[in-house]
This record gives structure tokens, C-alpha cells and sequence, in this order.
């Protein structure tokens, strides 16, 4: 029986801008399987960077429920989200965000820095993280001495560096080659299959979108529909067999 990680009823968000209000999300209902890689896929404007923000408790709906993983975000004060993200969730941006004068390893360790975690224990934790990205080679290396996909995986280590339950890609792909974005692709496929992290990536690549299991569609602020990928197929009846 699988698990609902993810519930939204009714959620509303809108902002403003001069004398006009944008309605970017409108009474959205929307639930995730925990354990699933979902692409999020949809026109500029359609609503997906403030949904992934929303879920990922760095901003706050105007009206409806938001659960994720238990916690009705909702209901929680700026510290406890903050508290909430860092133990629930990893990010990962189309920049890569990686500052330029901290090593490979000290850029991951960055997220363990707000954890009880001993010196010790942070450096032990980015170290693997970076072993599973397949950059334990590349530990000192600083930004610049790397490529472009290494630093996204750099990126995916610091995000997973906290062992979070939820990992929201944004973007994860698009300042990258094809075989660059192909391997950032398969890693993400392998911590969702072999690890078991529930990934939520934003893309507009319909490529990158075929890696995961499903795709959402937003349209307009609202629920287009889900559709399954081939590898969700294959992955469906492999479990079955």
C-alpha cells in the first residue's frame, strides 16, 4: 500500500504586483507518493517554482492545506520551518549555488552546519554524500576546478548530505549539455530507486521529464493531470513480477 508524502486541498497563492494581483496557484488539490520521482512540468507562469517552494516550506499558501510528510505546514512558525526543512528536505537549483571559495566537501557540509551533528560527524556525512555522487575524488576541489556536472552533483550531495525525505529539484538540468544533464539524471533516478527519496523536479525538458516515474502537469495555477512515464511503467511491473 503506498503513502501519501505530499496532500494539497484548495491551495491558493497570489501576489501582487502594482495594482494588479496574480493569481499563480487557484484551489489546487494535489497528492504524491512517498518513494516516487515526479517531474514538474508545465507553461512559464503556470505556477511550478511556488508550488516547489511551497512544499519545500519556503513560503506560506494564502488559503488551503498543505501537508507534507506529516506536518501541516501551515501551522508552523518561521524557526519551526526552518527547523522542518532542514530535517525533512534538500534542494537542489539550476546555479548550483555552490560558493566558490569553500571545497566540494565544505560546500556539502554547509546544510549539516544548522544540525547537532559534531565536526566530526559533518565531515563523515559530506563525505559520503559525495561518494554516492561519484565525486570522492574530488573532495578539495574547489567550483571552478570542476565541470558543470560536477557541481550539480556537488549540489545533489549537499542536498542529500541530511539524509532528507524529500529532495525538490528546480530546474536541475537546464545550464547543462545533454550527457552532463543524462548523468545528473541518472543519479537522481538511483537515490529514487535505491534509496528511496521522494524527488519532485522541475523541468521543462520533456527529456529530463521521462526520467521519472510521473509527470504532474500544471496549467494555469491548477491540475492538469499525472501521467505515468515508461520507467514508471517498468518500475510498476518489475514490482509486481
Amino acid at each position: 500500500m503506498t503513502e501519501v508524502l505530499i496532500d494539497l486541498e484548495g491551495v491558493c497563492r497570489s501576489y501582487e504586483r502594482g495594482n494588479e494581483t496574480l493569481r499563480v496557484l487557484d484551489h489546487l488539490d494535489l497528492q504524491m507518493e512517498r518513494a516516487t520521482f515526479y517531474s514538474l512540468m508545465g507553461p512559464s507562469g503556470s505556477g511550478k517554482t511556488t508550488l516547489l517552494n511551497l512544499i519545500g516550506g519556503l513560503d506560506q499558501a494564502d488559503a488551503g492545506k498543505l501537508v507534507v510528510a506529516g506536518e501541516d505546514l501551515s501551522q508552523l512558525s518561521k524557526s519551526e520551518l526552518a527547523r522542518w526543512r532542514a530535517d525533512n528536505v534538500g534542494f537542489v537549483f539550476q546555479g548550483f549555488n555552490l560558493l566558490p571559495v569553500l571545497t566540494a566537501i565544505e560546500n556539502v557540509e554547509m546544510p549539516l552546519l544548522l544540525t547537532p551533528l559534531s565536526k566530526a560527524r559533518r565531515r563523515e556525512q559530506a563525505a559520503f554524500a559525495l561518494e554516492l555522487v561519484g565525486l570522492g575524488d574530488r573532495m578539495k576541489h574547489r567550483p571552478r576546478e570542476l565541470s558543470g556536472g560536477q557541481e550539480q552533483r556537488v549540489a545533489i550531495a549537499r542536498a542529500i548530505a541530511s539524509d532528507p525525505t524529500l529532495i525538490l529539484a528546480d530546474e536541475p538540468t537546464g545550464d547543462l549539455d545533454r550527457a552532463s544533464a543524462d548523468q545528473v539524471l541518472a543519479l537522481l533516478q538511483r537515490l529514487n530507486q535505491e534509496l528511496q527519496k521522494t524527488i519532485l523536479m522541475v523541468t521543462h525538458d520533456p527529456v529530463a521529464a521521462e526520467h521519472a516515474s510521473a509527470i504532474v502537469h500544471l496549467d494555469k495555477g491548477r491540475l492538469g493531470s499525472i501521467e505515468e512515464t515508461a520507467r514508471g511503467r517498468s518500475l510498476r511491473e518489475a514490482s509486481v513480477t
